[in-house]
């Protein structure tokens, strides 16, 4: 199945943000997930260290990274890589919502401050 509409993306919801699923290896992809991320107003989820290399482009809003401990803030049209093993958060400090489209390789784990690890099934 090639073709992804709109209204067949799954909608997940964790720490405050909405993930809309659409290419993941339910999809038909064998190699790549992508969704696209709302975050929240002033939502800082909790930061993880991601198992893939993920990239980032923001659509919507500002929203502040942190990979590996370097920061920037990145507005409508910037985008973001973390590399496979690094600490990654986001969060939105704005007043308004922001929205951005998100791209890696199918399999993706998430570790947590805690030692949890979490399969995010939009990347699954």
């Amino acid at each position: 199945m090639p073709f992804i509409r709109s209204h067949e993306a799954v909608v997940h919801e964790i720490h405050g943000a909405r993930f809309r699923s659409y290419v993941r290896p339910a999809t038909g992809s064998r190699d790549l997930a992508a969704w696209t991320c709302e975050v929240p107003a002033t939502t800082v989820p909790p930061a993880h260290v991601i198992s893939q290399e993920e990239t980032f482009y923001v659509l919507s809003g500002r929203l502040r990274f942190s990979i590996d401990g370097e920061i920037a803030e990145l507005g409508p049209g910037d985008a973001a890589v973390a590399p496979a093993g690094s600490a990654l958060a986001v969060a939105n400090p704005a007043d308004e919502p922001a929205h951005m489209w998100v791209t890696t390789r199918a399999g993706l784990t998430a570790e947590l401050a805690d030692g949890s690890t979490m399969a995010p099934p939009w990347a699954n």
